[in-house]
């Protein structure tokens, strides 16, 4: 072999011997990052190959009224979950759960014998049935305790309050804007498992507890909410009337102490249509039809085909609406509180102003009637409130202005929604300014050709009488932790002066002769001191035969702690509101303000 090829042979070995060299400190480094810098995190990787993860649901928090009475609560239940791998006897498992969870054999089988790391079989079985199923310890078979929304007054406050869906999440009311606040963080429990995913028994389960949801205190008030519930299911019956609406509210600070709209439903099963509200739906439906048939000749149209299915959601959608604040009406007489508190702010009337009634009023081309039709005759300011004469108002309105209205409607938070911690509300539905003349400003003086919601009216006749300080109706005062501490306050403060001290100590003195000298002398107390204003509008259409008889009221008159205003709808027979409506009131107050004394 030559000198030249021998160099050669002895540069390969050389260049082989270094490469083995650096392949080998290579993987020697590799080696020591894994198994010094990075074992923790491999050790984890393998941990968690190997470990099953078991979710626990934590328990949401409650709700509780002004005075500590729990509203929403939980029940414990269980889920039952098989685990394919573990299971000794496919037989023997599908027998025992079919019988015990009364579920098909189908049902069950397409589970058991699914290969999966879990599957659910069923949720929201009761405890003791749960304990049952645990005690015959059956491979394979996992019962996990959970939580189940539970309220233990059934339908009080049901459109308030709202309920929680299957993974307890809110999903109307109250339960849906504080959901954050009510829910709490989920729990694990780890079990390590062999390579076939078979629980390995010496091994220890790890838990990573749940952290339970904040309580959230309300405004409302278990026994207002009580009787005020009462009190509407009664009229309702007597009157036959479709729906009453019932709010109690302070009216200095806006907290809402019952919020009533029947009929309601049963939070425990808010699935489930009750039959007052089927009763409901089959009245409505036969007038929409009867009005169908009139308008195409006795012929009615055909009805857009729905599933079944989207029927009953839309039953249900329909059960579940609070007419307080997702629905709105013609407000009728009760709206005149704000014309007068319009007119006295803006300084074109005054108490000594006099006014003449003989039955009507002509504007432009239109006659307006009063609902007196001989008319009051000659009558001063404080007369014609106490009258509710719509002439006077009629004129009211007109001195005011369009344009001058339109800026007391936005001065009062009118053209805007209140703001309430509850989902769905609606806003005010008005004529647009440029389109308002004469006759459209003398209609929307006495309340009608326009429509707001219950809520806003109550809203708006207490921030005119509390000092004249726009308020935000609300439920919520605070959400507090397991130990009862303070996470959050919710409180809203008065904002901003929509009416001035004078013009509210007016209104006030106004609408207490409205009840102690005027068309609401039935909602007098006996030693307590009453203000309000009665109202009856008509249902649309206009013709339709039906009408809303309504009352709002506050007490004390010179220093108001407590408002109420009550809608009832379509009532049968007599339906003025100072006959049916203002009773209501009565009989509410003579319980509620003894019972806020105490």
């Amino acid at each position: 072999m030559s000198n030249k090829n021998k160099t050669y042979n002895r540069k390969k070995v050389v260049a082989l011997f270094f490469f083995c060299v650096i392949t080998f400190f290579l993987l020697f480094v590799r080696l020591i990052q894994l198994m010094i810098f990075q074992s923790a995190y491999y050790t984890d990787k393998s941990v968690q190959l190997h470990e099953r993860e078991r979710s626990i649901k934590a328990a949401r928090g409650r709700i509780l009224d002004r005075n500590g009475v729990v509203l929403a609560d939980n029940k414990t239940v269980c889920t039952i979950s098989v685990i394919h791998s573990q299971i000794e006897d496919e037989e023997a498992v599908i027998s025992f759960l079919c019988e015990e969870l009364e579920l098909s054999e189908e049902y069950v089988r397409k589970r058991v014998e699914k290969y999966s790391s879990m599957e659910r079989i069923r949720s929201n079985v009761s405890k003791e049935l749960g304990d049952e199923i645990r005690e015959a310890d059956l491979a394979g078979v996992k019962v996990d305790e959970d939580y189940k929304r539970y309220y233990p007054y059934d339908a009080l406050g049901s459109k308030v309050l709202g309920f929680t869906g299957g993974d307890n999440q809110g999903i109307i009311g109250l339960e849906v804007i504080y959901d954050e606040y009510l829910s709490g963080e989920e729990g694990m429990i780890l079990t390590l498992t062999d390579a076939a995913g078979i629980e390995i028994e010496a091994a220890s389960e790890r838990r990573q507890e749940p952290v339970p949801g904040n309580d959230l205190v309300v405004s409302l008030d278990y026994n207002i909410q009580s009787y005020a519930t009462q009190l509407a299911k009664q009229v309702m019956a007597t009157k036959e009337a479709d729906r009453v609406s019932l709010i109690v509210m302070n009216p200095k600070n806006g907290e809402i102490m019952a919020m009533v709209d029947v009929p309601e439903f049963n939070l425990n099963e808010p699935y489930t249509l009750t039959p007052e509200y089927e009763a409901l739906r089959a009245k409505e439906e036969a007038r929409k039809q009867a009005a169908a048939s009139d308008e195409t000749s006795g012929e009615a149209p055909p009805e857009e085909q729905k599933t079944q299915e989207e029927l009953k959601q839309e039953k249900l959608n329909g059960m579940w609406r609070n007419g307080c604040i997702n629905d709105t009406y013609e407000p009728g007489s009760t709206f005149k509180v704000v014309t007068a508190a319009a007119a006295l702010e803006s300084g074109c009337a005054t108490l000594a102003d006099t006014f003449s009634c003989p039955g009507f009023i002509v504007v432009d081309d239109r006659r307006i009637r009063c609902h007196k039709v001989g008319g009051h005759g000659a009558e001063d300011f404080t007369k014609g409130i106490c009258n509710s004469c719509n002439p006077v108002f009629v004129t009211l309105g007109l001195r005011i202005g369009a344009e001058r209205y339109y800026d007391y409607l936005k001065q009062f938070g009118l053209l805007d929604k209140t703001g309430v911690d509850l989902p769905g509300e609606a806003g005010t539905i008005m004529h647009q300014k440029d389109a308002v003349g004469n006759v459209e400003l003398a209609t929307m003086s006495f309340g009608q050709s326009f429509q707001i919601t219950p809520l806003q009216l109550a809203t708006t006749v207490s921030s005119i009488i509390n000092g004249g300080k726009r308020i935000t109706p609300h439920l919520a005062v605070r959400a507090v932790d397991a130990e009862g501490n303070q996470v959050e306050s919710f409180e809203k403060e008065a904002g901003r002066q929509i009416v001035s001290a004078e013009t509210s100590g007016t209104m006030r003195m106004l609408l207490e002769k409205v009840v102690s000298e005027g068309g609401g002398a039935k909602a007098q107390v006996e030693g307590y001191r009453i203000g309000g204003k009665t109202a009856t509008s008509q249902t649309l259409p206009r013709g339709s035969g039906r009408y809303i008889a309504s009352f709002v009221g506050f007490s004390p008159a010179d220093d108001p702690e407590v408002l109420a205003l009550v809608v009832i709808h379509s009532p049968q027979g007599t339906y003025y509101g100072g006959q049916i409506a203002a009773p209501v009131i009565r009989q509410l107050f003579e319980n509620v303000l003894p019972y806020l004394e105490k």
